[in-house]
Formats: C-alpha cells, sequence, structure tokens
C-alpha cells in the first residue's frame, strides 16, 4: 500500500506530504510499531484525545498535555532510532501541521492572559474539540501501525 492511500483510508488527506513521499510504500518495521504502542498508549491516556466535560478541567493544563505531545514524540522518535521512519513520517507531519498550530496560537493567546476570559475559554474548547477529532484518528492510525485492534480502543472515529 502506498502512504497515500493509507492517507486517503484515514481521511487524512488534508495534510500536506511531498507528492513523492505519497507515492512510497507504507511498510512499517517492528520497530516502527514499537513506536507507535508507545506514542499509541500516551495519546490514548491524555485529554488530547479524550472528552472534556464542559464543566470540569482547566485549559491551561490542557494546553499543556497538548503540547507535552512534542517531547513525548520526539524521545519516542529518539528512543526508537533509524529504523522507525514510518512511524517517523507520519509523526513529524501529525506534530507540526495538527498539533503545532494550535498550540501555537494558544501559548500565545494565554500569555496575553485568554484563557482567563470566558469567551475566549469558550473558543479554546471548541479549537480543542476540532484538534481531538483529528488526534483520536491519528491515534487509530497508530493502532493499526501498532498491530492493536482499533475497536477495542473506545474512539469514535
Amino acid at each position: 500500500m502506498r502512504w497515500r492511500d493509507w492517507l486517503d483510508n484515514w481521511g487524512m488527506t488534508k495534510l500536506k506530504i511531498n507528492a513523492g513521499f505519497a507515492e512510497m510504500e507504507f511498510a512499517p518495521t517492528k520497530q516502527d510499531r514499537h513506536a507507535a504502542w508507545q506514542l499509541y498508549v500516551e495519546l490514548l491516556t491524555r485529554i488530547a484525545t479524550q472528552p472534556l466535560d464542559p464543566d470540569h478541567g482547566d485549559e491551561k493544563t490542557v494546553l499543556n498535555s497538548v503540547y507535552n505531545l512534542f517531547p513525548l514524540t520526539r524521545a519516542v522518535l529518539k528512543d526508537s532510532g533509524v529504523d522507525c521512519m514510518e512511524f517517523a513520517k507520519i509523526a513529524i507531519v501529525v506534530l507540526n501541521q495538527v498539533v503545532r498550530p494550535f498550540t501555537a496560537e494558544w501559548h500565545g493567546r494565554s500569555l496575553h492572559g485568554d484563557l482567563q476570559e470566558e469567551g475566549a475559554r469558550e473558543e479554546f474548547r471548541v479549537a480543542l474539540a476540532a484538534l481531538q477529532a483529528d488526534l483520536r484518528i491519528y491515534t487509530q492510525m497508530l493502532a493499526e501501525m501498532a498491530g492493536v485492534e482499533k475497536d477495542l480502543i473506545g474512539l469514535a472515529p
């Protein structure tokens, strides 16, 4: 299967990827599966993929949890080494194209005190819900790469 086909299967066609990359064969190795499992566990157990009750939670804490996906992913990439290139291809693209725009916007707004205002908090939660939808799909993609039964993880697409 080509990368383009794999991304199409998951509805992740909005990711901007190099045409040459899209035509490459998608062939995860044992190391890719291990790396995917590590990040899958992190994502599945974070607010990044779990519902946030409108009456509970703290936006700044949520923002920090989402931001922490960067050092977590970097650690998995470094620990897994060069033998997990299929995992690296999707992990880096998702960090830079899905997570980074959210964290960049809301980090700046947080520094200006926006998360102290009710309207901005509501706006944050709407943006978070959109991010969570993408990260749930990404988590399911990691489950597939890791060889985990995705129907058992409790995430709706």
